[in-house]
């Protein structure tokens, strides 16, 4: 690590301009996790057009408070209305508004701000630790290593992560079929335009993602929110006690470990981290009972664990260039949006930029910590703003914004007609993640294999004479199979179990 370069990123981050960007984006961040539905990804996805006249560093490092901010948001509500804000506290409403019925809402707000305060800072810790040592192994990545990885990262997208594997897998093929349309760029040849001029460049990333998070979302929480009053519980004691601390000082470490390996993970993430600290902390407690009726740990554990996986999410998007997940992808749009290709060489072509955004998440995780107990009022009366109010402003701005890119009004219908995909897939149980994901990695995979291809001399065994490819595509294999071979344990133990009762049928009854 270059100590000089790590500090100049303090520097960097602690001018006036960089701490408002900061401020801004955590504050976005909290209120977009407070409001159920919208999310991180559908938010900086309608921003991704204000980033063309912001300064590089200051525009991720508001993108990135944005996400990390929505973290501690979706807590409020999880706790005060049983309505998670975020997908990644879904499981803090378990406990959260359990404690909040026996009038212990502040304590179960308090934990999960110190919870995630302490996941985010050892996130981050291991995230300036680990991240250039990741970048300089990765240096050495050619073509084939890159097909690799991200052809492995699209395999965990749809694998990895929650809901209907199938319905998942299939969003990444679309994605994948998504990214190949305009000009193909080693033969010229037009691929999927139908004889349209403004397809031959291919379709736009921002407006995919502002179609399918922007108004996908917009419509389906419309219709989800409609006619749903909340009362939020009652907030006070909002400083744990020391009992509370000491209850759940364990949950907090483990919670900020599972949360730090399953977040560079590609369809790992805040949502997956935060049901496997959940899980780990009721498998392991003497009174597993007390988990849903209000256990101090089901409330540390998860929050803990997505905060931390919020963080460590940027290590394989920062150093190889590989998106994690929705939001991860969001932002690797917004990079290339500035002229700024993630992956490696980063860290020494754009020190500023690199370490800028690290060092940030430092100053905005203990700005979220301060303003986010004193703030919980305020979020809940935003609350009791009607989304029929909130919905045609957001639509506005995302069309606002779509049009800017490149002041074009067919941008418009295509954003249209992505959301419209977006909200059919959310009523079906598509999640777009997958497919977003699926549509960023897939020009990566096909330049990559066909580049790959013509050093091979179209012998595709090559890659698995280089060892790092070798590897990957090995590991791709053992995830492939691992749901096959998951099945078949699943029906060789249940017909052990029919055939255990039909052996003692047949056992000799003693005579008399």
């Amino acid at each position: 690590m270059d100590v000089n370069a790590f500090l100049d990123g303090f520097g960097l981050v602690t001018e006036p301009q960089n701490l408002l960007y900061c401020l801004i984006g955590v504050l976005i961040g909290m209120l977009i996790g407070v409001l159920p539905g919208l999310g991180p990804a559908a938010t900086i996805a309608i921003l991704l057009p204000i980033t063309y006249s912001i300064d590089p560093v200051s525009a991720i490092i508001m993108l990135a408070g944005i996400y990390y901010g929505a973290q501690y948001g979706g807590t409020i509500t999880s706790v005060l209305l049983r309505l998670p804000g975020e997908a990644s506290s879904v499981v803090t409403v378990f406990d959260g508004f359990a404690l909040a019925k026996q009038g212990k809402a502040g304590t179960a707000l308090g934990i999960a701000a110190i919870g995630s305060f302490v996941g985010a800072t050892v996130s981050i810790l291991g995230l300036t630790l680990v991240a250039p040592l990741i970048a300089g192994w990765a240096l050495s990545f050619g073509d084939p290593e890159y097909a690799a990885l991200a052809l492995l990262g699209v395999l965990l997208v749809a694998t990895i992560g929650n809901g209907n594997k199938l319905k998942a897998m299939i969003a990444a093929a679309l994605g994948l079929l998504l990214a190949t349309v305009g000009r193909d760029s080693f033969s010229g040849a037009e691929r999927f335009t139908f004889g349209s001029l403004q397809l031959t460049e291919g379709i736009d990333f921002v407006v995919v993602a502002m179609g399918l998070f922007g108004v996908g979302e917009i419509l389906y929480n419309l219709e989800e929110r409609h006619g749903k009053p909340h009362v939020p519980a009652a907030v006070a004691n909002i400083w744990p006690s020391r009992k509370d601390l000491k209850q759940s000082s364990g949950a907090i470490g483990r919670g900020s470990l599972i949360g730090f390996v399953l977040g560079v993970l590609p369809g790992g993430g805040a949502v997956m981290s935060s049901l496997a600290a959940y899980a780990t902390e009721k498998r392991i407690s003497k009174k597993p009972e007390r988990f849903g009726r209000g256990a101090i740990e089901g409330v540390a554990a998860p929050e803990t664990a997505n905060n931390a996986a919020a963080t460590s999410s940027f290590i394989p998007l920062l150093t190889l260039g590989i998106p994690a997940n929705a939001s991860m992808a969001m932002l690797f749009g917004a990079l290339l949006i500035l002229g700024i290709s993630p992956g490696p060489q980063l860290v020494d072509e754009r020190p500023d930029l690199f370490w800028g955004v690290i060092n940030s998440m430092y100053i905005g995780n203990l700005i979220l910590l301060v303003l986010s107990i004193p703030l919980v009022g305020i979020f809940v009366r935003i609350l009791r703003v009607r989304p029929a109010i909130l919905a045609p402003i957001t639509a506005l701005i995302t069309i606002l914004g779509v049009y800017t890119i490149n002041n074009s009004t067919f941008d418009i219908f295509v954003m249209i007609v992505f959301g419209l995909i977006g909200y059919l897939m959310k009523k079906v149980g598509f999640e777009p993640g997958p497919m977003v994901l699926a549509f960023v990695l897939g020009s990566i995979v096909e330049d990559g294999f066909r580049r790959s291809m013509l050093i091979f001399d179209g012998d595709p065994t090559g890659f698995f004479t280089r060892p790092i490819s070798g590897t990957i595509l090995a590991a791709f294999v053992l995830v492939a199979l691992w749901p096959a071979v998951k099945a078949i344990r699943a029906r060789r133990r249940a017909a052990t179990a029919a055939a255990a009762p039909t052996d003692r049928d047949h056992v000799d009854t003693p005579t008399r």
